[in-house]
């Protein structure tokens, strides 16, 4: 199953897609909710909320407006280095325990939304990144048991401020800023992909430019292994998110570097899920207008 929540002609919801159609099952019944909450939680039933689409009719998809898949994520865990032509080429080891860092929700934008270059720096970089959304919480989760607590995949472009996240060796600010991290527009269920998403073609471009192309089984830690190891140290809860890291191919590690510019569009595509689609704006002209308004 595929699903989004966006805004569509029959309001805000959580749609139910095939193909170039979606169906606002919120619409059909309101406890489905306004994001993907109920479902991930099991308040309630899936199967229940799919059919819903028999009493709603259907939208173009290209009318519905994305929205936050999770408006409230409880965390959203992120890898920073598993891809190892990735990490060779930010001049790392590779790492025998994962990178993680952690984005708050000021951070969080929906596919489709200005992506905000701040003013303080020009330096705003892209990373095409598998998301996991977790939907069955737990501690010390197994490997062998992992996958059982995926809800869905999606899309994530986790924008960096390279010149703040090399301030410190803490990234917390350069992977921060406001407006910065892309994610959606669909969520696709576990039984739409390969077990763990695994070899699932990942690209990013602006046009016609290819920034990054790789493939998900080019991680060093699976996805499986991943939340085995995070959930060594923190409890997952329905709802959290997990990034994957980027394959190779930021701009910083370009000659000449490669930076994200205001009146760009950047895309990441993950093969099987979608394409999420951003455009660059400057801080100062987003300033500029909510004060002429």
């Amino acid at each position: 199953m595929r699903f989004l929540v966006g805004t569509g002609m029959s309001g805000h919801g959580v749609y139910l897609v095939e193909g170039e159609w979606a169906w606002n099952l919120t619409a059909g019944d309101s406890n489905v909710g306004t994001d993907l909450s109920a479902l991930i939680e099991g308040r309630v039933d899936l199967q229940d909320a799919v059919a819903q689409k028999n009493n709603v009719d259907a939208e173009p998809l290209s009318s519905v407006v994305p929205g936050l898949p999770v408006e409230r994520p409880g965390k959203i865990m992120c890898l920073g280095l598993n891809y190892v032509d990735h990490i060779k080429e930010g001049g790392y080891d590779v790492p025998t325990y994962p990178a993680l860092f952690m984005r708050c929700t000021t951070s969080m934008i929906p596919a489709g939304a200005p992506m905000i270059r701040p003013s303080i720096s020009e330096q705003l970089d892209y990373e095409a990144e598998l998301m996991v959304i977790i939907g069955k919480g737990g501690k010390h989760i197994s490997e062998k048991d992992a996958l059982s607590h995926v809800f869905g995949y999606t899309i994530f472009n986790d924008g960096s401020v390279r010149e703040y996240q090399r301030k410190t060796h803490q990234w917390t600010p350069g992977k921060n800023f406001d407006g910065t991290g892309p994610i959606g527009p669909v969520v696709v269920t576990p039984d739409e992909l390969p077990e763990g998403a695994d070899g699932l073609k990942i690209e990013s471009r602006v046009g016609s430019e290819i920034l990054q192309s790789a493939t998900t089984s080019d991680m060093l830690w699976s996805v499986a292994r991943t939340i085995a190891t995070v959930s060594e140290f923190t409890t997952f809860q329905p709802g959290d998110m997990l990034a994957m890291g980027t394959p190779p191919g930021v701009g910083h590690a370009k000659t000449p570097q490669r930076w994200l510019r205001p009146g760009e569009t950047v895309e990441v595509e993950i093969e099987g899920i979608g394409i999420c689609a951003n455009p660059i704006v400057a801080e100062e002209d987003i300033v500029a207008t909510e004060a002429a308004e």
